[in-house]
């Protein structure tokens, strides 16, 4: 290759939306170049979804073996090498990077090593690593630069006493306890996963409820399990800073009026956009004031022939399947073939505490917010014979839909899991609400006896006014 080289596509960050967007584009035929910083896999795979996700299946490993009593098997007490599960999440990344990284070189993408800038006329400059000096001119230019963990004021990450994701996901062993600061979706899979693990837990949120964003009835149900479980909730407060005992283990977080000594501090509070020096000046890509980069719905930025995808979009919910679904809006405009954008008000969410929570659509109160007359109906696992099976009820299955003027179900507006895999369930509610499907239409469809899925399947049909189990 020359001092400059041209490509179809030249995709700033090898994470999800990234390399999607090198799978789909060279699926089609087009030259494809990636430069990434760090990995390609990005965050989701290195230090975000797989590794979190391998941990909470130690810790579901854990519930299994202290549960086993309740099924006639009598096992010694357990003890927890954190140090073990890391390697095997280690084990697991290098398996899927090694992977991904066969797979881009199958399809024949170039990847070139280090941090990059967009300059004007789509000529993308790569600045350090390994090709430092670099000159990649693209037809089309793709931003997928994804997201670092957000930091709080008084809460200085060190490693030790206050870690992000990014640290936590390196320990090689669990503290004694720990504070959980923000109670989203990340922060209740951390909370979830050490508790499982033998961690004293105190989720400390900002605002009135954890988990917002989730149906009243998921949240509650969520609530009630984790104090159960004796994870301590603690709404509605500010956390100030923490001071660490002199010579101590055991620093004092500063959360409202109240003090909370813990042994580490795992703040949970979202993620940044990584655009600092993403794009030079004299360039016509918006950057928002809180650091996004301003798309429309079909990727486009406001640089004609520059893409914008995952979690460096302004507006779009920071998931991986997000990015994978915005790549292929993105090289399916670049082909000019037809394409619906991404409706984010549609996207399937999983989040992966104990129990498990999944959920696409409007809540129940979203819904009565629009205007929209709704009816609901639900459905508990605690009835499911499958659930008891496996010894886990706690949970249940929400269908929201349009009320028509006769008061019958109309289109499925949304569909709110919570209980056992229901992030592996979520697929049928997902192309319900999708596709707007109303319950008879849905409900006409079987689910496999004893299984989990029939607790969507019931629900359904209870919406249709002759339901077999639910009323």
């Amino acid at each position: 290759m020359g001092a400059e080289d041209e490509f179809d596509i030249v995709v700033i960050g090898g994470g999800p939306g990234g390399y999607a967007t090198a799978l789909y584009g060279a699926a089609a035929g087009l030259s494809v170049a990636v430069v990434e910083r760090d990995k390609v896999g990005g965050t989701c795979l290195h230090r975000g979804c797989v590794p979190a996700k391998e941990f909470l299946e130690t810790a579901a490993v854990q519930r299994t073996v202290h549960g086993a009593g309740e099924f006639g098997i009598r096992v010694a007490a357990s003890t927890l090498e954190f140090s073990v599960s890391q390697e095997r999440k280690n084990s697991v990344v290098d398996k899927l990077f090694k992977g991904l990284t066969g797979l881009l070189k199958g399809r024949h993408v170039t990847i070139f090593s280090g941090t990059a800038t967009l300059q004007a006329g789509r000529r993308v400059e790569v600045l350090d690593g390994d090709d430092a000096g670099r000159v990649l001119i693209g037809r089309n230019v793709v931003l997928a630069a994804g997201s670092v963990p957000r930091t709080l004021p008084g809460l200085p990450v060190d490693g030790h006493w206050v870690m992000t994701s990014d640290e936590f996901l390196d320990l090689k062993e669990i503290p004694g306890s720990v504070a959980v600061v923000g109670g989203g979706a990340i922060g209740c899979e951390f909370a979830s996963l050490l508790s499982d693990l033998g961690a004293k837990v105190t989720v400390l949120e900002a605002l009135d409820s954890i988990l917002t964003g989730c149906d009243d009835d998921i949240v509650r149900l969520i609530t009630r399990c984790f104090k159960k479980r004796g994870i301590e909730i603690v709404t509605g407060v500010q956390v100030r800073g923490h001071t660490p005992e002199a010579g101590g283990n055991v620093t004092t977080v500063h959360a409202g009026e109240d003090n909370y000594d813990v042994e580490a501090i795992v703040v949970s509070v979202g993620r940044r956009p990584r655009t600092e020096g993403l794009v030079a000046d004299g360039v016509a890509v918006q950057i928002d004031e809180r650091g996004f980069v301003v798309a429309d719905g079909y990727q486009r930025t406001g640089e004609p022939g520059v893409w914008a995808v995952g979690d460096v979009v302004a507006g779009t919910p920071q998931l991986a399947h997000v990015g994978f679904a915005e790549a292929i809006v993105a090289v399916k405009g670049m082909l000019g073939e037809p394409v619906l954008p991404v409706d984010y008000g549609k996207v399937p969410w999983a989040i992966y505490c104990h129990p498990e929570v999944a959920f696409c659509g409007m809540t129940e109160a979203q819904a009565k917010a629009a205007g929209i007359a709704v009816v609901t109906k639900k459905d508990p696992f605690g009835g499911n014979s499958r659930a008891l099976i496996v010894g886990d009820t706690d949970g249940v299955v929400k269908v929201v839909a349009e009320q028509l003027p006769d008061g019958s179900a109309g289109r499925i507006l949304g569909v709110h899991m919570a209980g056992p895999w229901v992030t592996e369930q979520l697929g049928a509610g997902y192309l319900a609400v999708n596709w707007e499907a109303f319950p008879e239409e849905v409900a006409h469809l079987m689910q496999p006896h004893p299984s989990l899925s029939e607790a969507f399947g019931e629900t359904v049909m209870a919406l249709t006014g002759r339901g077999l189990h639910v009323g």
